[in-house]
């Protein structure tokens, strides 16, 4: 005997192949949170396209790979700082990039090298890709323009700065100049990955804005350390800081006066291992010479002598 299937069940059942069927045929969707910080970095003007920064057509795959907004970038700030090659990149990273490039970048460069920054040498921007370049790796954030690879830096001099050579092998000044980078850079962006975090970053620094879960943590390795100071401007600066040696002339007074600091502290008249320090009616000009005394008759009375504690008696 055979019993026949009810059609209730039948229903759902035919609805789910359906379903399924239709669903082999769709092209998997992007994560909704990058068309909308995409979005509202736009509308907030963090970026305004200029002659080196230009909207670009959107980059739909393959597969979630791509980006709704893209901007074809060759310089930042305001053309001072280019890139060697055409960087493809989202909103959110052409405006932070641009805004690290002016707090970490520049003021380090000029601090440690008495010039600018005027080229990034760039490793890579958008790239559909798995992380470190890995088959079958989850999707690194280069796939959605959301990432930047950095080999180096070219100052305005034509010097020519590298991670690969520099990070370890370079000069104090340089390796520090890199490591002030790396430290600003985990400020700026979410994952900062240089230098002795892997194998993999062993010649660049990766710099991105992925969104690291809920708690929205960050990533920065390997761990900051402290640099030694930036080098003095110049002689003569650096000879302005140290206090002046014993032996030194230090009198710049050009007036002919002695300055009103000679006379305030203690107290006018105050005395130190000298003897008494005058005061300024000390400088005064001498009174005018009194007229010459005369007696009764007219006749002149001489003075007694000043360099004698003895009166001279008068004659008659």
């Amino acid at each position: 005997m055979v019993r026949r299937a009810h059609h209730s069940l039948l229903v759902p059942a035919l609805v789910a192949v359906t379903l399924s069927a239709c669903s082999i045929g769709q092209k998997p969707q992007r994560p909704a949170w990058r068309t909308q910080a995409e979005n509202a970095c736009l509308a907030e003007r963090r970026v305004n396209p200029s002659d080196y920064i230009a909207l670009a057509p959107e980059v739909d795959g393959p597969g979630i790979c791509g980006l709704t907004r893209p901007f074809k970038v060759t310089a930042l700030q305001g053309g001072a700082v280019s890139f060697n090659a055409t960087a493809t990149l989202d909103c959110s990273m052409v405006a932070e990039l641009d805004a690290w490039l002016a707090d970490t970048v520049q003021p380090a460069a000029q601090a440690r090298f008495g010039q600018q920054v005027v080229q990034i040498n760039s490793m890579g921007s958008y790239a559909c890709r798995g992380m470190n370049n890995q088959r079958g790796a989850q999707l690194s954030e280069h796939s959605f323009g959301n990432a930047l690879d950095i080999g180096g830096f070219v100052l305005a001099n034509g010097r020519e700065i590298t991670l690969v050579r520099d990070w370890r092998n370079g000069d104090d000044q340089t390796r520090a100049f890199l490591m002030d980078v790396h430290r600003g850079s985990c400020g700026h962006f979410s994952t900062v990955l240089s230098p002795g975090s892997n194998a993999f970053h062993y010649n660049h620094i990766h710099v991105d804005l992925a969104l690291h879960g809920r708690s929205g943590r960050s990533i920065c390795k390997p761990a900051p350390q402290e640099t030694l100071p930036p080098p003095d401007p110049s002689p003569l600066i650096a000879q302005g800081r140290a206090p002046p040696a014993p032996d030194d002339e230090t009198d710049n007074d050009t007036t002919g006066k002695p300055p009103l600091a000679a006379f305030e502290g203690p107290g006018v008249g105050a005395r130190d291992g000298f003897g008494p320090v005058a005061g300024p009616e000390a400088y005064a000009p001498p009174p005018p010479p009194l007229p010459p005394r005369r007696d009764g008759i007219g006749q002149l009375i001489e003075d007694p002598d000043p360099t004698s504690s003895i009166g001279r008696r008068r004659t008659f």
